[in-house]
Order: structure tokens, then sequence, then C-alpha cells
């Protein structure tokens, strides 16, 4: 499972957030502790540079945000990110730098670091955008399973217990997820990787590849 290991996932300069992974082996493991360090987090922020707005909401100053959108603490939304009319924030949630949180988008208790794009009818919930990671139109993350047990991580015959009912995805830096996809629980895409439009998507996608599923799948490495 190294290739899981936040060492090989992200880049931890492109995150306001980055002491949150401090001492972590796999991105997962932050999930529960995303409300607490927001709140730790947001009484440092220099007051002009960051507004803070309802209990426990701070939205940097250069950000624009629709007065449609309806953000619920505890959240931070950085400098230069757009919201767009519609979007849903539940809580428990930081937007990067240069981001965009589409219209009808639902964020909630995720980390999504700079410059993600989540613009248009997206889930994302109890997961982790890496850096320049995109989610097309209609493509969500599924964060629990449908028969309510725990989430597992699996890789080929490796298998990770991560003691956790909710799991959605963990997006790699530079990854692209195509239009009406659906992650499911435990989903691990490593970095710069692709995934096809209306793929169902499980398990790991190795760093620099393209996922395909139809009449069965298929995991090609990139040129």
């Amino acid at each position: 499972m190294q290739a899981c290991k936040i060492s090989q996932m992200y880049d931890l300069k492109e995150t306001i957030a980055g002491e949150i992974f401090a001492g972590r082996e796999y991105p997962w493991e932050i999930l529960d502790d995303i409300g607490d360090f927001i709140m730790k987090l947001g009484a440092t922020l220099d007051p002009d540079r960051y507004e803070k707005r309802g209990e426990n909401i701070w939205i940097a100053r250069s950000a624009s945000v629709d007065p449609s959108a309806h953000i619920t603490g505890p959240c931070i939304i950085d400098e230069r990110t757009e919201v767009r009319p519609g979007a849903f924030i539940r809580g428990k949630a930081i937007v990067g730098k240069n981001c965009v949180v589409g219209n009808s988008t639902e964020l909630k208790n995720v980390i999504l670091f700079n410059v993600v794009q989540v613009p248009h009818y997206n889930y994302v919930g109890d997961s982790v955008l890496g850096f320049h990671s995109h989610m097309g139109a209609g493509s969500i993350t599924s964060n629990v399973k449908s028969d309510k047990s725990l989430v597992l991580v699996k890789d080929g015959m490796e298998t990770i217990e991560t003691g956790r009912k909710k799991l959605g995805a963990m997006l790699g830096d530079y990854v692209e997820v195509g239009c009406n996809s659906v992650l499911n629980p435990g989903t691990v895409i490593c970095p710069h990787s692709n995934i096809y439009p209306l793929s169902s998507v499980r398990g790991v996608v190795p760093a620099r590849s393209i996922f395909k599923s139809g009449k069965g799948t298929q995991i090609v490495a990139k040129d």
C-alpha cells in the first residue's frame, strides 16, 4: 500500500491544512479531525485576509461566494476561490486557494487542496482531493457501502481495514475524473491518473494510469 501513503499522494505545500497530515500514514486517517482542526486554524487566520462569517466560518476576502450558496461551519474557504450559485457546504470543509465549488455541488467533511475543481453537480463527502484535481460534471464520491459495513481499501491482494463506516475517495495530485463517474467507498486514485467518463471505480488506481470501466475494467499506464 505504499502508493496510498500521504507522502506519495500529496504535495502538502499546496494546502492551508498541511499540518493536519503530520504524523499520519494514510490520508483517510485525518477525517475525524477536520472539524477541530478548522476551529483551531481559523482562530489564527489574519483578519485582514480572512473574514469570519457566522459560527466557525472563515472566508478569504479575495474569495467569491455567491449569495445563494449555503455554508455551514466549521469551514475555511481560502483565497481566490469561487463558490458558485446553489453550492451546499455542509461543514467540516477546507477549500483551498483558486478552487471552484460549482452549482449544486455538495461538500461534507473534506479537504480540497489548492486549484481543485468540483464545478458541476458533484457530491464530495469524507474525502481528500489533491492539488489540481478535477471532478467532471455529475461525478460523485460514494462514502457508505450499501450493506453499511466498514470500508476497506483494497489494492490487489492487499487490504487495509480503515475502521470507518464513512469513507469516500482519496484523489492524489493532478487526478482527472470523467463526467458521471462514481467513486465507490474507499477508492484511492493515485497522482496524475485519469478516470474515463461513466466509470464505476473501486480499489486503488495506480499513479499515471488511465482507468476505463464498461465491459470489464481496464487500467492502462499512460504513455
